[in-house]
């Protein structure tokens, strides 16, 4: 077993969000060192808002990541804030997609990112949408 006290300082530094009082959407993802055999994350969260780039009406999306970490994990709090930056972005649901996959895959550089964007129906048609980085 790993020493908690012996990692605690390699896995936090760099970190500037958690354990920060942070009221606002941030535009990048913060990361941590990816543990030893830890092969596949899934982040998932049914509360993502954007603005339809033509009408500006609001889309809620549940939006599924999952990646393979290499070197690298995302730390979840500076997600939330990243995914809290599109509620006022005029996207659609592809470009949204691929945005978060290129975000994520800057961040970590893991073996594989996809993500998976399912826009609540519209007009009775549901958008789904997945991008996937090697």
């Amino acid at each position: 077993m790993t020493d908690p006290a012996a990692t605690s300082d390699d896995a936090t530094e760099g970190l500037t969000i958690l354990g920060s009082t942070v009221r606002h959407p941030v535009d990048h993802l913060e990361t941590f060192p990816a543990p030893s055999g830890c092969t596949k994350v899934r982040f998932t969260c049914e509360e993502v808002t954007s603005m339809c780039p033509v009408t500006e009406q609001p889309d809620l999306s549940t939006v599924v990541i999952e990646y393979a970490p290499h070197e690298r994990c995302v730390e979840s709090k500076s997600l939330k804030l990243y995914l809290w930056s599109f509620r006022d972005a005029a996207v659609f649901a592809e470009q949204l997609a691929v945005d978060i996959a290129t975000e994520v895959h800057r961040a970590t550089a893991p073996a594989w990112v996809e993500v998976h964007v399912a826009q609540r129906a519209r007009g009775g048609i549901e958008t789904e949408t997945f991008a996937r980085l090697p």
